[in-house]
C-alpha cells in the first residue's frame, strides 16, 4: 500500500489539533464552572450536590483527554487508523 499522502497526513494532523484544543477549551471550562457551582452549592444548600457535576463533566473530560492525547483504554491506540488499512486491503468493498 502507498504511503498516506501530504494531504492525508496533514488533515489527520489537523483533527488531532482540532481534538487537542477541543478537550483545553473543555478544561477551562470545567475549571471556571465547577468552582461557581461549588460557591453556589457552599452557598445555598447543605447537601453537596456539586460533587455530581464534578464527577460526572470530570469522568467526561477525562476520557476527552484519553482521546486527544491518542489513548484508547478499550480498543488499543491506532484502532481507527488499523481498521481503515484492513477495510482498504480488501477488493470486495
Amino acid at each position: 500500500m502507498n504511503e498516506p499522502s501530504q494531504a492525508a497526513r496533514y488533515l489527520r494532523a489537523k483533527e488531532r489539533v482540532a481534538c487537542i484544543r477541543g478537550f483545553y477549551s473543555n478544561l477551562f471550562a470545567y475549571l471556571i464552572v465547577i468552582p461557581f457551582l461549588a460557591w453556589l452549592n457552599w452557598r445555598t444548600s447543605g447537601f453537596p450536590w456539586v460533587i455530581f457535576p464534578a464527577l460526572g463533566w470530570g469522568f467526561g473530560l477525562a476520557m476527552h483527554g484519553l482521546r486527544a492525547f491518542g489513548y484508547d483504554l478499550i480498543l488499543g491506540r491506532g484502532w481507527e487508523e488499523r481498521k481503515i488499512r484492513e477495510f482498504m486491503s480488501k477488493d470486495d468493498l
